[in-house]
């Protein structure tokens, strides 16, 4: 990102990433279960916890896992970095405001 941006625009920017970011992230968690149940279904006629245990044991179900994890990381990457650039500002903030009051003097 360009450090020419203003600190509200370089906020905007990296916060309209961070909502999608968590979107997707969100949608990932909020349709676990769906998918597992999904995944069980498919497998036929057995027990709901032989089903549960063969998706849960396969390559996939931990791929998926992995997928949502990176997702949630992703998403967190971005509040970290919006928060940089809120402390970044409130830094400039302050400086401006020392280097005011230094010139009143």
């Amino acid at each position: 990102m360009s450090d020419n941006l203003p600190w509200s625009e370089q906020f905007r920017l990296v916060a309209k990433a961070w909502v999608n970011a968590e979107a997707a992230a969100s949608l990932l968690e909020d349709t676990k279960s769906a998918v597992l149940a999904e995944r069980m279904s498919a497998l036929g006629e057995m027990t709901v916890s032989k089903a549960e245990m063969m998706v849960k044991a396969s390559q996939e179900w931990r791929d998926n896992l992995q997928t949502i994890s990176m997702s949630r990381q992703a998403a967190n990457r971005l509040k970290v970095q919006m928060e940089y650039i809120r402390m970044k500002f409130m830094e400039w903030q302050s400086e401006n405001a020392t280097k005011r009051a230094e010139m009143r003097l």
